[in-house]
């Protein structure tokens, strides 16, 4: 089983903006495998090399970052096994967001609960083979009452037809990789208006994340993608989330974490932002032990 797309970067730097505070999260990160342990989906649309949470791990020492959110990625599909056993080997230091289905019973919710799952992921970005906007709605209405949220990840195009969905969610929801808007388009680009009006209501959060995905030149330092993070910061600060998203599945370059941690310093100059993006805003949504 050959990987399809490449390895995350071998030798990251450390960040050299700024220094990371005590309890600072990586909102938005992913474990592969191994797979001879933890088998990649069947209807998996890449197949990623082995990331498991030693290099996780690794990584996050080298960049400073004491805590994370393991988001389940779509190669994995609903078993979220790999992340429930990197879940439980980090002594409360990680948090989850699961892939689940309408068949998911109660008692694998109550599982996914006590391992520090807290919210549930759909895929609408077209080139992953889209989702189910029904079973978006339904599955919120199943686990609203755990306290969880959703998290959705589209195009960007599809964001202005998919708010009047979100808005009528009966819990919390994050947007992922800022609505994956190309930084080409400006703050002024209709899809980014309608993100900022979403973040008027205090259920919607977002992640300043993704940012090798959105510039227009596809490599650092991403100078382009500032101006969007920044008025994300402005317009709800309080709600926003930042991640590497590594190992970096099905990006056209791929990008040292250490210049995306340095550009959290552009998306958030005043340390007490960046504070709340990286600390507190996160152990409010995942209750950190």
């Amino acid at each position: 089983m050959q990987p399809t797309i490449p390895p995350p970067h071998p030798d990251p730097h450390p960040p050299a903006a700024f220094t990371p505070p005590p309890d600072a999260c990586d909102a938005h990160c992913h474990v592969f495998g191994p797979a001879s342990r933890f088998p990649f989906s069947p209807d998996r649309s890449y197949t990623p090399p082995d990331a498991g949470v030693e290099q996780l791990q690794e990584l996050h020492a080298r960049m400073g970052i004491d805590r994370a959110v393991l988001v389940q990625a779509s190669c994995h599909g609903t078993d979220n096994s790999a992340m429930v056993d990197a879940l439980q080997r980090s002594r409360g230091r990680y948090a989850g967001v699961a892939m689940i289905d309408e068949s998911c019973a109660d008692a694998e919710l109550d599982r996914l609960h006590d391992a520090g799952v807290r919210g549930a992921r759909f895929n609408f970005v077209r080139h992953l083979g889209g989702g189910d906007v029904g079973a978006f709605e339904r599955t919120a209405r199943k686990v609203a009452p755990r306290g969880w949220h959703m998290v959705v990840h589209l195009d960007a195009t599809d964001l202005p037809d998919f708010a009047g969905v979100l808005l009528g969610l009966p819990c919390p929801f994050i947007i992922d990789h800022m609505a994956r808007v190309p930084a080409s388009g400006g703050i002024e680009q209709p899809p980014f208006a309608v993100l900022l009006e979403l973040m008027d209501d205090e259920r919607a959060w977002v992640k300043v994340s993704g940012a090798e995905r959105l510039t227009a030149g596809g490599r650092p330092p991403y100078d382009d993608v500032a101006p969007l993070g920044r008025a994300l910061v402005a317009a709800a600060g309080d709600r926003v989330l930042w991640g590497t998203d590594w190992p970096h599945p099905n990006v056209g370059h791929m990008p040292d974490d250490g210049d995306l941690v340095d550009l959290l310093a552009a998306f958030a100059p005043d340390e007490a932002d960046r504070n709340r993006i990286l600390v507190e805003n996160p152990q409010r949504l995942y209750d950190f032990h």
